[in-house]
């Protein structure tokens, strides 16, 4: 047989494992569903090591019920989740656990304890996992403090005394206490100005550029998704989907969205309501008479003309 044949396939398996090392989170065939509602299905995506993906979508589309499916806050109906090539579903809570200290979460609206100090707060996951061998914890989140841009005054004031901004940094700086190798972003810049939203997004590049971190993150901001991301994932809602269509409409870097085939991707960058907002008078019209084609709708109603 031909060597130069034999050494191409042994390049292609070398290349093949090294790309399945390089893959830190995966998930194969995930669904989750409440009764008879199917919120994900059969979703299957590999995240590599270090990059940061944004997950985009319109509200109910399941971006954050992904997230929590990928940490293991929420279990899923079917397929794997695969973490380091280990399957979360199948440890044991111990493990699990154990595990949790590679994670760190940046919840929608910070979900800092009311009760607690600023110190206390960010101090949590170490009262949780312990602090590190041969690290002092009040060095820990001064060093946490500065590198989100917060004065070391803070400390000792309450959440309720911050502002949101200064909330979510909060929020990002104990995400980052233990130095997780997977932080998870539910819709960072939500309720912020857009000086402050910037200075989160600027926060995330910065976090992934000091600690090589894998990132995900859910937004609705197009800009936010536009700077942070290496990659982005669009979700659809499975039940507006034809049968057989895949929820995942979009799988690339930013930079394809703008050219990117599919009107409901489009609709969504560009902020459009298109014909969205036909699909949800027709529900309208199903509902006060029976009918749930387009057809039920006045090309002439006074609501259409707003997308002008």
């Amino acid at each position: 047989m031909d060597e130069s044949f034999l050494s191409d396939i042994a390049s292609a398996t070398d290349q093949f494992a090294s790309d399945s090392r390089n893959v830190l989170v995966e998930t194969k065939s995930l669904s989750l569903r409440f009764g008879k509602q199917t919120i994900l299905n059969e979703i299957s995506i590999a995240i590599p090591r270090g990059q940061t993906l944004a997950i985009i979508g319109e509200s109910g589309c399941g971006k954050t019920m992904l997230l929590k499916t990928l940490v293991g806050l929420m279990s899923p109906t079917s397929g794997s989740i695969l973490f380091d090539s280990r399957d979360i579903n199948a440890l044991t809570e111990r493990s699990m656990t154990a595990l949790r200290r590679r994670f760190g979460f940046v919840f929608q609206n910070a979900a800092l304890f009311d009760s607690m100090t600023i110190e206390q707060n960010i101090a949590f996951p170490l009262r949780q996992h312990g602090v590190p061998k041969g690290k002092s914890a009040s060095q820990m989140i001064l060093q946490r403090l500065n590198e989100v841009g917060l004065p070391s005054n803070v400390l000792s004031k309450r959440p309720s005394q911050l502002s949101g901004g200064m909330r979510k940094r909060v929020g990002l700086a104990r995400a980052l206490i233990l130095e997780p190798d997977l932080l998870l972003y539910d819709e960072p810049t939500t309720g912020l100005d857009p000086i402050m939203s910037d200075v989160i997004n600027e926060l995330i590049v910065r976090t992934r550029r000091r600690y090589e971190v894998t990132s995900v993150v859910v937004t609705h901001d197009m800009h936010s998704a536009r700077k942070i991301a290496d990659r982005v994932i669009m979700l659809y809602p499975y039940a507006r989907l034809k049968k057989g269509e895949s929820q995942i409409l979009f799988d690339g870097p930013p930079s394809e969205l703008d050219h990117t085939q599919d009107r409901r991707v489009r609709q969504f960058v560009m902020g459009e309501a298109g014909e969205r907002l036909m699909e949800m008078l027709a529900t309208q019209g199903r509902d006060e008479s029976g009918r749930g084609d387009l057809d039920s709708i006045n090309p002439h109603d006074s609501r259409l003309r707003t997308i002008d």
